[in-house]
């Protein structure tokens, strides 16, 4: 199936790794890891009926990163060819002669790296074509646009699909990678009425095709979510219970994750320092982390060093059970990798089982977010500011639409105080989390 995809086959890919780390030991290295990598994609995008962009990328890379000891070098070209390769190992090893030492650096432990690789079902290609992808963009922007006689302009419907491939290779002997693909279907359109605007949209995305939202669907949300904004009002400010709407939910889990990485914590620059066992969360929270999901877009069998990945609870019933650790930031605090070089692996928040509008009308009165703005994340201290859109609720409904406030708060204060987490979960990206429901928080509008 890749033959009929890429420009390089696996063998030739494996072939330029193993070059790079022959290069490289000749060079004066003690060891080396290489990342030789290939992509391609079309999108395109379709604007009031008509063609705006039509793009195609067609990239390739090798990264080299190399030790002299506890000394480290890295460089990258996009050349294959074997002058070039060894350009770029000389400079990586010229880089890491003039660097100092780190005893923390070098590769991943022999002993866990993996040495099993399920099939997780990552690439599927597909053969879309540019008058197909146009179609499908024509009629997303259609749907969206027909919802309501409000919708007067359009940012335009997106039809993406990419695909790529990469090895990863070490003197430890580890050599692995895969293919994988990434498709997508996304709407923004305008709707005005009594001299103001409002601004929304939808997207699908997904490893194959099939599994896609139907372009018409896509189109529909997106007209449905800009209609209910107009007429969008300030709220008085006060203390209110604030409800996440599923995707801008997910944005919690990430500040938490960044938390609890290694980075973060042997800086010293988290306001989760020295948390692990120890309540972050209300009980109400339970956080998984699944690499093995099959279709997932944080599914691998290793991380980005080769260490073997594997399922574990992040977050038991509020407890933090496990940080998310490199190599080198598990050296720097006296611990063990997790296997997240390169980033957590899927991550699945359990529900307490409500539906978002039995969330709705559990809060009584409150704010709905449905978009965050700004970026008033103070990591150390876990101070949260930021600008937010969304709906009041009253009696248990929602009302009107909201706009032009800020929320904030404490993040340790706010996942104390998650009281319900709904089953209305939308997988994007690596994250699996459903609307979250928090008790309080400021929100500033009218004085």
């Amino acid at each position: 199936m890749t033959a009929n995809v890429f420009s390089y086959s696996r063998d030739a890919l494996e072939g330029i790794a193993a070059q790079v780390l022959d290069l490289a030991t000749q060079q004066g290295a003690t060891s080396c890891e290489v990342d030789v990598s290939e992509g391609r994609g079309q999108t395109v995008t379709v604007r009031l009926g008509e063609v705006e962009t039509i793009e195609y990328n067609q990239d390739k890379g090798v990264g080299v990163t190399v030790y002299i000891g506890h000394q480290k070098g890295h460089a990258s070209t996009a050349d294959f060819s074997a002058e070039a390769l060894a350009d770029t190992v000389a400079a990586a090893v010229n880089i890491a002669r003039y660097t100092a030492a780190d005893d923390c650096a070098g590769l991943a432990d022999r002993g866990l790296l993996a040495t099993e690789f399920p099939a997780l079902n990552l690439f599927y290609p597909w053969d879309v074509g540019v008058e197909r992808s146009i179609e499908l963009a024509r009629q997303c922007e259609a749907a969206a646009r027909a919802v309501d006689a409000r919708i007067r302009n359009s940012e335009g419907a997106t039809v993406s699909s990419q695909d790529s491939q990469f090895i990863y290779a070490n003197s430890h002997g580890f050599m692995a990678g895969f293919p994988s693909s990434r498709h997508s279907i996304s709407a923004a359109v305008i709707a005005e009425a009594n001299g103001a605007m409002q601004r929304d949209y939808w997207y699908s995305l997904a490893r194959h095709p099939d599994d896609l939202e139907p372009v018409e669907q896509v189109g529909r949300i997106a007209g449905e979510r800009t209609v209910r904004r107009l007429g969008g009002r300030r709220v008085k400010t006060g203390r209110y219970p604030v409800l996440f709407e599923s995707p801008a939910a997910s944005s919690l889990i990430g500040h938490f994750v960044s938390a609890v990485s290694g980075g973060s914590l042997y800086r010293k620059s988290s306001f989760l320092l020295d948390a692990l066992g120890k309540p972050v969360f209300s009980v109400n929270v339970t956080l998984d982390e699944d690499p093995f999901l099959l279709r997932g877009f944080g599914s691998s069998a290793f991380d980005n060093e080769g260490v073997a990945t594997c399922s574990r609870r992040v977050v038991d019933h509020g407890v933090l059970e496990g940080y998310f650790l490199s190599s080198y930031s598990a050296r720097k605090l006296g611990m063990s990798t997790t296997g997240n070089a390169g980033g957590p692996h899927n991550l699945v928040l359990h529900s307490t089982g409500e539906s978002f509008d039995e969330l709705v009308r559990q809060m009584g009165a409150g704010l709905v977010v449905t978009e965050l703005m700004g970026q008033g994340i103070n990591l150390v201290t876990g101070d949260y500011s930021r600008g937010a859109a969304g709906f009041w609720v009253e009696n248990g409904q929602i009302a009107y639409p909201v706009e032009e406030i800020t929320i904030a708060g404490n993040l340790r204060e706010m996942f104390a105080s998650i009281s319900a987490v709904a089953n209305d979960a939308i997988m994007r990206g690596s994250k699996k989390v459903g609307s979250i429901l928090i008790d309080g928080m400021t929100v500033a509008g009218d004085a």
